[in-house]
Order: C-alpha cells, then sequence, then structure tokens
C-alpha cells in the first residue's frame, strides 16, 4: 500500500482526486480504489514541548533558571489533532511505500518529517520515502507532479534548516521573554513582555520610525527655476544646479538653505541668454514585473486596497485551497518553469472568464511572447503565484479575494505584453556662469503600463535643442519648499522594510550577505508577526498607518541594542538559507546561537528596564495570563536543574 501523507485536507482532497476509483472516506483518510491511501496532517500536529516538560521547576518564572536549553528536544501532540496522529500511526505501519506530500517549502517540508521522526518510522522505510511537489490543486497539474516524484532525502537540508528555525524560535523566544517580564516586575510593570528573534527587531523598526517622526524639525529650502523662450517661442523651465562653491548653504542631500542666495541667482538670471551646453534625447525600455511572490502581493494590495498583510495572505489561501483559482500562495520566488509557459493559453482563458474587468486585457495579450519570468535556474520548491487554468465564479469570491485575483491575474497579463518604451530628454543649459538642467520623460509605446489603468501625468515635452543654441531666460523664480518627515510605516511599507532588510542594517559586509537573502522573516511569517505585535498592544493601527504603542516604546528601550536591530536576526536568517543551500552547518548555528543567547541573558539580568516604570501592562491573551500564573518565586530560593545544550540533533 502506498501511503501519501499531505500538509492539509484540502491538498489530501486534491491528490485523491486522480487516483483510481472508486474511493471510500475512512476516519481520516481516503482510500483509493488500486489500494493505496491519501491521509494528511492538519498543519502542525507536533509543538514544542514547554520548558516545564524538561524541568517541572520551570513552571515557575525564574531568572536563576535562565537561560533554559533542552539536552534532548521533546516534541509533544497538539490537543486538538492527536486523533488525526493517531491515524497516521496505524497508516504508516501499514504502508509499503510513503509520499510526503507537504508544501512545497521549508515549513512544509518539516512538517510531515517530524511526524516520521515522531512516529519513528524506520530507517529503511525512511530512505524510500518519496516527495511530492504540489503548487496548483487542479487536477491536470497533480497528475503532472504525480508522475515527477523526488527522493525525500534531496530535501533534507530544507528539513533541517526549517528545524533549526523553530528550534531557534524556541529558545529566543522563551528565554528573553521570560527574562525582560521578570526584569519588568521589578519596576511595576505586571505583563508580558514578549521578544521574538523577528518581532522584536520588526518593532524596532517602527519605533525607530515613530521618534523619527516626533523629532524631525521641518526646514524650509529653495529652489530655482529658470523659465525660458526658444526662438521659436517655445517655453519650458530649467532647475539650478548649484556649484561646489555654494556647499556652505546646503544640507548633506544638496538642498539650498539661503533664501538670499536663490534669490541673487533668480535675479542675476532674469533677461538672461542662456547657452545649451548639452541636448540629449534617449529612447529607453522597461520590462513588465516580474509575476508576485507572496511580499510583493502583499505590498502592492496594501497599497492599492489598504488591506493588511494577513489579509492579503489569507484570501490568497483561500483562492489557493477553496477556490484553485492560483497557485501556491506562501511562494518567495517570481519565476516560472519554462515548461509553465505551454499553459499560458488555457490561463488566460480562465481569466477572461472569471474576471470580466480584464477581458480586454486577455484580448491585447500574446501567448506567444516568453519573457524573463520564465527562468527554469530560478525556480526551486515552488514558482511564482499566478492563476489557473480554472475558470473560479466570480460571486463566489469575497471582496478580497476577488481584489486580491485581480492583482495576481493582472500581474501574470504583464508578461505577454510588449515592453514599456519611453524617450529621455535632458538639456543642460549655462545662464550667467551657471548649470541649469531641464528633464522630461515621454511615453513611446505604454506596453504592459497599459494595463495598470492610471493616467500618470508626465513631464512637458522639452523642445528640440542642440548643442549651442542660445535661448532666453525671461525670469528666474525662487520656489519655496519644506523638508518633510518619514512618513508612518504602513503594513505595505512595513513588509517592504522586511524584505529590504539590508537598507536598514549598519554592518556593510551584513548587508551585502542579506541583499541575496530572503530579508527578515519568511513570506509566510511576515503578516503573522504584524498582526502578533497588534495583538499584543506594541503596535497599534491608525486608519492604514502603523504605530508603536507606549508599551511596545518601553519594551524596546528596555532590550540591549542588539536584539532590537535587525542586524543579529537578519545574519540568522542568512545562516538559515545557507543550511537550506548545504551551505551551512545546524551544529555551527545552534552552537553561535547559544553562546549569544548566554550573554543576552546575563545582560538583561544586569538591567533595570526603567522605561517600562509606569507604563500600563498589555495584559491581553493567553500569553500574558499564563506569565502572570507563573509569576510566584523569585530570584532566590532552589536552584533548579539547568540542561545544556545538544548541538548534534
Amino acid at each position: 500500500m502506498k501511503l501519501y501523507i499531505a500538509e492539509k485536507p484540502s491538498l489530501a482532497r486534491a491528490i485523491a482526486a486522480v487516483l483510481p476509483k472508486p474511493q471510500t472516506k475512512a476516519d481520516g483518510c481516503i482510500r483509493c480504489g488500486n489500494g493505496d491511501v491519501v491521509s494528511w496532517c492538519v498543519g502542525h500536529l507536533l509543538e514544542q514541548a514547554e520548558p516545564d516538560s524538561y524541568d517541572p521547576a520551570f513552571k515557575q518564572w525564574r531568572y536563576e533558571h535562565l537561560p533554559i536549553v533542552p539536552e534532548q528536544w521533546q516534541l509533544k501532540p497538539r490537543p486538538k489533532v492527536r486523533s488525526q496522529l493517531s491515524v497516521l500511526r496505524k497508516l504508516v505501519k501499514e504502508a509499503d511505500q510513503i509520499v510526503h506530500a507537504g508544501d512545497p517549502d521549508r515549513e512544509g517540508q518539516l512538517l510531515v518529517d517530524e511526524v516520521f521522526d515522531y512516529l519513528k518510522v524506520s530507517e529503511s522505510k525512511k530512505r524510500a520515502i518519496q516527495r511530492l511537489l504540489i503548487s496548483d490543486l487542479n487536477p491536470a497539474a497533480v497528475s503532472r507532479a504525480l508522475s515527477r516524484l523526488r527522493s525525500n532525502s534531496e530535501f533534507i537540508p530544507l528539513s533541517v534548516s526549517a528545524l533549526a528555525r523553530s528550534r531557534a524560535d524556541w529558545l529566543y523566544g522563551i528565554n528573553l521573554t521570560r527574562a525582560l517580564t521578570l526584569q519588568g516586575r521589578k519596576v511595576g510593570f505586571d505583563g508580558l513582555l514578549s521578544v521574538g528573534r523577528v518581532q522584536t527587531p520588526v518593532l524596532g523598526l517602527v519605533v525607530a520610525r515613530d521618534r523619527e517622526i516626533e523629532s524631525f524639525v521641518s526646514k524650509p529650502f529653495y529652489e530655482v527655476k529658470a523659465h525660458l523662450k526658444t526662438a521659436a517661442d517655445e517655453q519650458f523651465q530649467a532647475t539650478w544646479v548649484p556649484s561646489e562653491a555654494c556647499a556652505r548653504w546646503q544640507d548633506d542631500e544638496g538642498r539650498v538653505l539661503s533664501r538670499p542666495l536663490a534669490e541673487n541667482v533668480a535675479t542675476r538670471i532674469t533677461g538672461k541668454e542662456a547657452l545649451v551646453e548639452q541636448a540629449r534625447r534617449a529612447p529607453g525600455k522597461q520590462v513588465a514585473p516580474l509575476p508576485y511572490n507572496l511580499s510583493a502581493l502583499q505590498i502592492d494590495a496594501s497599497k492599492a486596497f489598504g488591506l493588511s498583510a494577513q489579509a492579503v495572505l489569507d484570501a490568497t489561501q483561500a483562492l489557493y485551497e477553496k477556490h484553485r483559482a492560483v497557485t501556491y500562495p506562501r511562494s518567495d520566488c517570481r519565476y516560472l518553469p519554462v515548461e509553465h509557459h505551454g499553459e499560458a493559453a488555457s490561463v488566460l482563458r480562465a481569466i477572461a472568464q472569471s474576471d470580466s474587468t480584464l477581458e480586454s486585457a486577455v484580448k491585447g495579450a500574446d501567448p506567444q511572447r516568453r519573457g524573463r519570468a520564465w527562468n527554469d535556474k530560478k525556480v526551486e520548491a515552488h514558482h511564482a503565484i499566478i492563476p489557473t487554468a480554472k475558470a473560479v465564479a466570480v460571486e463566489r469570491l469575497s471582496a478580497d479575494e476577488r481584489k486580491v485575483y485581480g492583482l495576481i491575474a493582472r500581474q501574470y497579463l504583464m508578461q505577454f505584453y510588449p515592453d514599456w518604451r519611453y524617450a529621455d530628454t535632458e538639456i543642460c543649459l549655462r545662464i550667467e556662469g551657471g548649470l541649469f538642467v531641464a528633464k522630461s520623460r515621454q511615453t513611446l509605446d505604454p506596453g504592459w503600463k497599459a494595463l495598470l489603468g492610471r493616467n500618470e501625468k508626465e513631464a512637458d515635452e522639452l523642445p528640440r535643442l542642440e548643442v549651442g543654441d542660445r535661448l532666453l531666460c525671461e525670469r528666474g523664480e525662487v520656489v519655496d519648499k519644506q523638508t518633510q518627515p518619514p512618513k508612518p510605516f504602513t503594513d505595505a511599507t512595513l513588509l517592504a522594510a522586511m524584505t529590504g532588510i539590508a537598507r536598514f542594517v549598519s554592518d556593510s559586509e551584513l548587508r551585502k550577505i542579506l541583499r541575496e537573502t530572503d530579508g527578515l522573516g519568511t513570506e509566510a511569517t511576515r503578516a503573522g508577526i504584524i498582526e502578533l505585535l497588534v495583538k499584543r498592544g506594541y503596535l497599534q493601527r491608525r486608519g492604514k498607518t502603523l504605530a508603536s504603542s507606549e508599551a511596545g516604546r518601553g519594551l524596546i528601550d528596555a532590550l540591549p541594542e542588539q536584539v532590537s536591530k535587525p542586524d543579529l536576526t537578519a545574519h540568522w536568517e542568512s545562516s538559515l538559507d545557507a543550511i537550506a543551500r548545504r551551505k551551512g552547518r545546524y551544529d555551527q548555528f545552534m552552537e553561535s546561537l547559544g553562546k549569544s543567547l548566554e550573554g543576552l541573558v546575563s545582560e538583561l539580568g544586569g538591567l533595570v528596564p526603567e522605561s517600562l516604570r509606569g507604563v500600563p501592562s498589555n495584559r491581553k491573551g493567553r500569553g500574558a495570563a499564563a506569565g502572570r500564573r507563573r509569576k510566584g518565586g523569585t530570584a532566590t530560593g532552589r536552584r533548579a536543574r539547568k540542561p545544556k545544550a545538544k548541538v548534534t540533533g
């Protein structure tokens, strides 16, 4: 008997749908006509054991216990899904062949692999396990995936990377949360102070931005415009570019801060001759943006519709699981397999049938066009999020699902449109010894930009001029401007900051590494991190923007700087990615983590978090309640056994 184990029931049903009939639904599985069985997990069937599972003394929160580092890691069945684990235990024993059908990502790999370990599947049976990678739940795609089974052993590094991530999260979260919560009680903060290797740097970004906005002092600056007229009475404007001699009247960004200087320039050029020193007109083009990965989709949906990152993930997950209208949603890839191009015509038909607003866009698409999106070298476990060849009845979709489907479909359609072609013009003029520059861009062919449905205002086209042409500067004008504070974070900009975390990292070498990795968090976790910070009262939603609360600021101020900055945790993301690519080692990662944790716990123990004194407690959720229940005991009394780290697992 061949046993397929899917990550979720919806995926199991999609697999069973293309296997031999007749089929029988049994307890926790589907039995097929040829004797094969399809079963499933319900997300994670197992979870990391709580500290008191390692030592009952850890039920009380005491600083002397820290850091808690298990010697032998324990997983425990999640109570609500224990019965499904029992079903799998029986089926695994009966099976001659097992097929791992977890989601095609790091977490999906570990989720099923850890069940094999927990159920003590024999080594010989483990070596024979096959891997089924499905990113599209429609029957044709599932059948194709079934014909391309691979050895599960190929994906061991992916599983080990996810294991390291899971254990790092536990160690970092449990120990630093307990440490800071206990210290917070010393200044009267009777609530949970949650610390996480991703959530805390994300909160730190928002706190830093909010304070930058609050401390911002707007300053006036000035631009000088030359109003020019050609011999043919064509009129346009050029902007003054200050020389080095003006540096003392400029700020770090080159803005002129002296109005008398600007007025002097404007007066001097009025009625004077302008000489053309350079006149360039260069054609340019821009290819269509790539299809979406999850973060790019969340960013665009937030900008277009004000949807939270979590709302976009939920809608995309429903489009994938419930409606089978899009491919696997938690993808970090923006490319497609070359062979997928053969399905383009079918996918385009499905888009036209599903979204009437895109019918004309589908008619204008060229299904034979194959651009940079189709690149096998850029595709690993999963590909970009695109529509499937299954049409979906729009009335069956929620409002959010319709919006998200429209974005995904439009982005896919762009791949079948020509490049956006434009012409850039730049004119450099000399007036009374000063340099003035005029620039414009005119669209020659909108190409894929026609699908954006908005008329972007372009600069007026500049006249055709030649080097040596002489013009009249009719007048100079001083334009008063004010420096603007940075904008508060929104879901879109915070997600962009998490994916482009290198911009916020101080170390130049680490910044270089991070440009090639996933950033802070993963495609699957970023939305949840933002929602968790809101739920725990550290962030607040104010319309479309996100702001830090008093408790959130107090928490960041109470921590050593390295915990609230993205440098360290972003470096871990790089290390985890290296493990997944067979370029890093689990034991080295965990050993480094252990040393770092010891130092942080020691440092926190010597700090009194004055930033939390008088701050209202964020007594929300089970976590905070649990923290209060475990309050018993102080830093004195019986010294509990403290397990040592085992880094060879």
